[in-house]
């Protein structure tokens, strides 16, 4: 049974969880539009971030490891995504696959209406009322994740735009009211589950942000005052004499909002000290460092 999922990711059908993030961390850098710059890499950043909503979900991914790419009609992922059009909206299409618009393949959603069943007493029927939520998944970028911000949504056959809050974790759910089905007067709510794109150049452990900059060797050596581009502005950072690479800088309050606490973490700056090309050095400056520089630490 074909499964292309995996192969979308790079994986094989037996790999662990962390193996799937790990390995939908690393194409989601590759392809991310903000780095990629080939015109296909948004297409499959939008693939690689689809499958990996399946694939990160216990229930979905036991439900595709079952029926594998009969889900798309035996075609493999890449080939179904562009059949339905170069404007496809894959969040939509996985949607309706997991919510009982996908030919059978229902379970996830929120759209699983019950009729008459069950015995009340007497014997008679009792009426349930149907469940008109719908769950659906949403992959967001990294800098609204941390600054919060406005993100466009496809969901129930509506376009619309939901307000994301600041700090907002991967894996969280947000509760949109009146998003649902809509049957007899009544309307449910969207429940959506949050993915967190990586970002290739920030991480985020608990609320403080790591990031890795460029140092010249002149201002690691003798100290000077270096631009840094964060998430939000550009900032002036004093890069102090004999800084080591890796060395890290604090600067407080620029990280991730914590929900609870509403208090900022930090964001720390990572040296990568950058040494220059030996020939692109002044001769005697060559000369000089062969004869003075220390040949042992």
């Amino acid at each position: 049974m074909s499964k292309s999922l995996y192969e979308t990711l790079e994986v094989s059908p037996n790999a662990s969880e962390s193996e799937i993030k790990k390995a939908y961390r690393k194409l989601a850098r590759k392809y991310h539009p903000d780095v990629n710059k080939d015109p296909s890499a948004e297409e499959k950043f939008k693939e690689i971030n689809a499958a990996y909503e399946v694939l990160s979900d216990k229930e979905k991914k036991a439900q595709y490891d079952q029926y594998g790419d009969a889900m798309f009609g035996g075609q493999n992922f890449h080939d179904f995504s562009q059949s339905q059009g170069g404007n496809v909206d894959l969040d939509e299409i996985l949607r309706q696959m997991f919510s009982g618009g996908g030919g059978g393949f229902s379970g996830f959603g929120g759209a699983g209406a019950s009729g008459f069943g069950g015995s009340g007493f007497g014997g008679q029927q009792r009426y349930q009322e149907p469940n008109l939520d719908i769950e659906a998944n949403v992959t967001i970028p990294f800098a609204v994740a941390i600054l919060g911000g406005s993100h466009s949504v496809s969901v129930n056959g509506e376009r619309f735009d939901i307000k994301i809050p600041a700090g907002v974790k991967d894996g969280e759910r947000m509760r949109v009211k009146g998003k649902g089905h809509a049957q007899n007067g009544r309307v449910g709510d969207l429940f959506l589950r949050i993915h967190v794109a990586p970002s290739p150049e920030y991480e985020r452990e608990g609320d403080d942000l790591v990031k890795t900059i460029d140092v010249p060797l002149y201002a690691a050596l003798f100290g000077e005052k270096i631009s840094v581009q964060t998430l939000e502005k550009e900032i002036k950072l004093k890069i102090p004499q004999n800084t080591k690479n890796g060395q890290r800088f604090r600067v407080k309050g620029m990280g991730a909002m914590n929900r609870k606490t509403k208090q900022r973490g930090d964001l720390y700056l990572k040296a990568n000290i950058v040494l220059p090309k030996v020939e692109d050095l002044d001769p005697d400056l060559v000369q000089i460092m062969k004869e003075k520089l220390p040949k042992t630490v």
